[in-house]
């Protein structure tokens, strides 16, 4: 008696170690484009689900930008629940908003599959990006000067979100669907020359490195490219997890070190800045990845029924976002100049910036408060917080409410 194929084999593998922490009755969803990837990923689940007694279903998003996507949506839908996966929901979403169509089209799709996850009250959501998408990840994040939180690329496993496949190949999943006799979806979206372009007009950005630059690589460097990439990813997420941790450690430092707004000012402060620590030479330089939305960033924007991760911001403790946060300005500007950045990365986003708006250079402006204040006003960032400094402390506030979070008068 023959087994499976083995790329059918490595796709349960992979699925089964995914799941393997959960206990029988746990409900899991997976995202289902219907493209290769994902279809590959609910095959490989009804599989394992069914065999471990972990209740499996899936969510079709459809993003009616294209003729016929709702019936696209509906067959990806039936093919799912063929499998067995109960229920099989399909989400039709309205793809609009600033960042051009890959990150419109990726927020839509977040919400949906977030909201189908607590309908169908999901503790897991299983998504079907493999190895080339992660390659495309860390190429795109070293085309925008990236740092090493970005350059890390997709988590296997962020909240509710997993991603079981991330060490296999597209080629893999692809095996799987002609092995199982699966007809997945070919998105025009997903090429180069296809639909949809930049606002330049260019094609959009993975869809080149996916066609044009990767083979460039390949040609030139031989192959290995994408395994290298990812390889590369793997390691600065372990360095990146390390800096976020003792990042998170100085901003509670700072926070529960910080003086009473209507304390006495020390001598020469909001005159003379605190003196850098030594290497610091006023460089932001990446600011943490202070301009990266983390692995939601640049999350494939078709096929793989990705709902990319929410980023790195909300990780920052402290106040709950919509609130404001008062920092001791000394325990700041003593640290090593990438553990403040960071911290104040993090302190932002607890504050209430959107993590994909907040730039290096707010991060920067922000650092320039601790380190090279002469008394400069407020800097605005994105979400409507403000930072400023007075009396040793660096507040971050959203406009019109009080660092302790109370509403201002008008």
């Amino acid at each position: 008696m023959t087994g499976p194929d083995p790329a059918v084999a490595a796709a349960r593998s992979a699925v089964r170690d995914a799941l393997a922490d959960l206990a029988p009755g746990t409900r899991v969803l997976v995202a289902c484009s219907g493209g290769a990837d994902s279809l590959a990923l609910a095959a490989a689940t009804a599989f394992v689900a069914s065999r471990a007694a972990i209740l499996a279903g899936s969510v079709t998003v459809d993003h009616a930008l294209l003729p016929g996507s709702a019936e696209v949506a509906r067959r990806t839908a039936a093919a799912c629940a063929a499998m067995g996966l109960e229920p099989a929901l399909v989400r039709t979403v309205t793809v609009a908003g600033p960042g051009g169509p890959e990150a419109s089209a990726r927020h839509a799709r977040y919400a949906a599959i977030e909201d189908a996850a607590r309908e169908a009250g999901a503790a897991v959501v299983l998504l079907g990006h493999t190895l080339d998408d992660q390659a495309e990840t860390v190429l795109l994040a070293l085309a925008r000067g990236s740092g090493a939180r970005s350059l890390a690329g997709m988590a296997p496993r962020r909240g509710d979100l997993r991603r079981p496949f991330l060490h296999l190949r597209r080629a893999d999943t692809e095996q799987v669907c002609r092995a199982l006799g699966l007809d997945p979806v070919d998105d025009p979206g997903n090429a180069a020359d296809g639909p949809w372009r930049t606002a330049d007009g260019g094609p959009l950005r993975r869809a080149a490195v996916r066609e044009r630059v990767l083979p460039a690589l390949a040609e030139a460097l031989g192959p290995g490219v994408p395994e290298a990439l990812a390889r590369t990813a793997g390691l600065l997420r372990e360095d990146a997890d390390l800096l976020d941790t003792l990042a998170a450690e100085l901003l509670a430092r700072a926070e529960s070190s910080a003086p009473d707004a209507d304390a006495d000012a020390p001598a020469g402060d909001d005159a003379d800045a605190p003196a850098a620590p030594a290497g610091d030479a006023g460089d932001a330089g990446d600011a943490g990845d202070a301009g990266d939305a983390g692995d939601d960033a640049d999350a494939p924007a078709g096929d793989a029924g990705d709902a990319g991760d929410p980023g790195h911001g909300g990780d920052a403790g402290g106040p709950a976002a919509g609130g404001g946060l008062a920092l001791d300005v000394g325990v700041l500007a003593a640290a090593h100049p990438a553990l403040r950045r960071r911290a104040l990365r993090l302190a932002a986003a607890a504050a209430g910036c959107p993590g994909g708006a907040l730039s290096a250079r707010h991060v920067a402006a922000l650092d320039a408060l601790v380190v090279r204040y002469h008394g400069q006003g407020p800097t605005m960032l994105p979400g409507g917080v403000t930072g400023s400094r007075a009396c040793g402390r660096l507040t971050l506030v959203p406009h019109g409410v009080a660092v302790d979070g109370t509403p201002l008068g008008d």
